[in-house]
């Protein structure tokens, strides 16, 4: 007998499907996914996505207003671009200085720093640039200084300017020294500034001998005694039974002194090489009217502050977190010092009051102006970013040197020793010796002196741009120095090009 209908399972209705949903029906999409219902994300995912989104959306907000910033300041100089250049004449051209900063290993941060920031607007304008840039703390105070004194030597009559296979219109010296003062000086960051103004004062105050740091520095390095042999201990018994005469013994204190050698001379030929004369050894050339400095020095072209700062080390990463986020802000701090250069307006050089620098002849320091009356010099300059030099260098650097300098003249007496005994066949050398030969006496006095003269370089150095030194300061640099100051309204027309007149 069946079930009462009751029971029975009533069979499954269709729903009833329209529109996007019959369509999709036959397609092999799962019916369940057309009756999903949107929803909002969890808690976490709400979270990820807004930090997401609000970082990406700072970037790129920032990023679109450096694009804008640049192309603000490029519009404004354009059109100097555009102004027809006579055939015999030269574009505008300034020199860029750049150092290396305390405790970076990438000497050129300050120079890609320029290239980033200033050079689109000089590009922009047909301003050309030549970069000097120092590879090591005081190269560019001796470049700078030894330009000045070439170039002293040549106006003194001492020195022939550089021959020249053709004569070109516009190159006479005149003519150099003029594009040098329309042009102007870029000092990219406070450690290059240092070292300019020392390599100007040094330039200026000292003589106009020619000497070779290489060979002064031999010379130095040849009365130390560490490359002298030790003097053999004299064997009392066999002296006593062998001299019958008394001559002394030809030790190497009773010997007469050698000729001088350079660093360099093989040994064999260190006893027969002909004393070389020293220029330093002989009496001055040069007469001491030219030798001395002058009372006053001539106009130095205009010098363009840009502000650098590098931030190195684990405690200074938030700076570098803030400053990933916010480029705007150098993008335009770059593109002002450009449109200042551009513009050519010009003010004195500030420099230290010179009652300061004086006492009075009683002994007493002068009466102190009020701070309102004060006006900060130039020398103080991106003063506040010597606070972010790494603690590490500040503290350590010049004893890092010593430290350096000590282990390298403990185990030089050990490394002279095996390459005496090896040259003079006292011994035969190791396996490892012969598949890795030591080197040999020549090769040590050429290593010591290129040590000796990194590390006295990096003294002097050094000792010029740490943040306890101040900046080098000269009273005839007062009325020779000028600085690149902001044009008198920012329309376009105020900036001015010489090759219009």
């Amino acid at each position: 007998m069946s079930e009462p209908a009751a029971n029975a399972v009533p069979p499954p209705t269709k729903q009833n499907l329209a529109g996007v949903k019959t369509v999709l029906r036959y397609t092999g999409i799962p019916p369940s996914w057309l009756d999903k219902r949107p929803k909002l994300p969890s808690r976490n995912w709400l979270i990820f996505i807004g930090v997401t989104s609000t970082i990406a959306g700072y970037y790129i907000y920032d990023r679109r207003k450096c694009k804008e910033i640049r192309q603000e300041y490029v519009d404004r100089v354009k059109c100097l671009a555009e102004v027809p250049l006579h055939s015999l004449d030269y574009p505008r051209k300034v020199t860029v200085y750049g150092s290396k900063w305390p405790g970076d290993e990438d000497h050129g941060r300050s120079i890609k720093y320029f290239r980033k920031y200033v050079k689109p607007i000089l590009v922009a304008a047909a301003v050309d640039y030549e970069i000097i840039s120092g590879k090591r703390h005081g190269e560019l105070m001796n470049r700078i200084a030894d330009d000045i004194k070439r170039r002293r030597r040549i106006e003194a009559g001492l020195d022939q300017p550089p021959l020249t296979p053709m004569v070109l219109p516009n190159t006479s010296p005149e003519d150099k020294r003029r594009r040098e003062l329309d042009g102007g000086v870029v000092i990219v960051g406070r450690p290059t500034f240092k070292e300019y103004m020392a390599g100007l004062k040094k330039g200026w105050t000292e003589g106009l001998e020619l000497v070779d740091r290489e060979e002064a520095l031999s010379r130095r390095l040849e009365s130390d005694g560490r490359f002298d042999e030790p003097e053999p201990e004299p064997d009392l018994a066999s002296a006593s039974e062998g001299d019958t005469d008394d001559e002394p013994i030809p030790t190497a204190s009773r010997l007469p002194p050698s000729k001088p050698f350079t660093a360099f001379m093989p040994p064999h030929l260190q006893k027969s090489a002909p004393p070389q004369p020293s220029q330093s050894h002989q009496g001055p050339t040069i007469p001491p009217h030219l030798n001395a400095p002058p009372a006053s020095i001539p106009q130095q072209p205009p010098i363009l502050f840009v502000h650098f700062v590098n931030y190195i080390g684990l405690t200074q990463i938030p700076h570098m977190i803030w400053e990933f986020f916010n480029e705007r802000y150098k993008v335009r701090a770059g593109a002002e010092a450009a449109y200042r250069l551009i513009s050519g307006t010009t003010r004195p050089f500030i420099g230290p009051v010179a009652d300061a620098l004086h006492e009075e002849a009683d002994g007493t320091s002068p009466a102190k102006p009020h701070l309102s009356e004060v006006t900060p010099d130039d020398l103080e300059f991106d003063k506040d970013t010597e606070s972010y030099y790494k603690k590490s260098i500040v503290r350590s650097f010049a004893s890092e040197i010593e430290k350096a300098r000590t282990e390298y003249y403990a185990g030089l007496p050990a490394k002279l020793e095996t390459a005496r005994a090896l040259a003079r066949g006292t011994r035969e050398p190791t396996k490892d010796e012969q598949s890795f030969p030591p080197p040999t006496e020549v090769e040590l006095r050429a290593e010591r002196m290129k040590k000796e003269l990194r590390w006295q370089a990096d003294e002097v150095g050094w000792d010029i741009i740490k943040p306890e030194r101040n900046v080098a300061w000269d009273e005839r640099f007062r009325n020779a120095m000028s600085t690149f100051a902001d044009p008198p309204s920012d329309k376009a027309d105020v900036v001015r090009d010489d090759r219009t007149s």
